[in-house]
């Protein structure tokens, strides 16, 4: 696949992203360097190699979850910025359609 100007623009409309032309120049060029970089990986000899997942060996470093000290309930709510009806009240992160509009 050849990358050319005519990609990029083709691209930035596909995704909806406003490029000035000197914004495209440079992305032309990243691109295809990304791409030439992936064409020398695919010449590297992997008969035999085993696919991973991961390049390191990890070991889990998660601590046990240990119950603690319980907060009575009054004190949290005494604690909260707002409630109501022993409840703590939070603020909206999700709105109705029409609001949006």
């Amino acid at each position: 696949m050849e990358l050319n100007e005519e990609m990029i623009e083709y691209l930035s409309e596909l995704s909806h992203i406003h490029c000035t032309p000197e914004m495209k120049r440079k992305l032309l060029k990243d691109l295809q360097e990304i791409l030439q970089y992936v064409e020398t990986l695919n010449e590297v000899d992997t008969e035999g190699v085993l696919p991973a997942c991961h390049v390191l060996e990890l070991d889990n470093v998660m601590q046990d979850d240990e119950v603690g000290e319980v907060l009575p309930r009054k004190t949290f709510l005494d604690l909260s910025p707002d409630q109501v009806g022993g409840h703590v009240r939070v603020p909206t992160i999700i709105q109705k359609q029409e609001e949006l509009s």
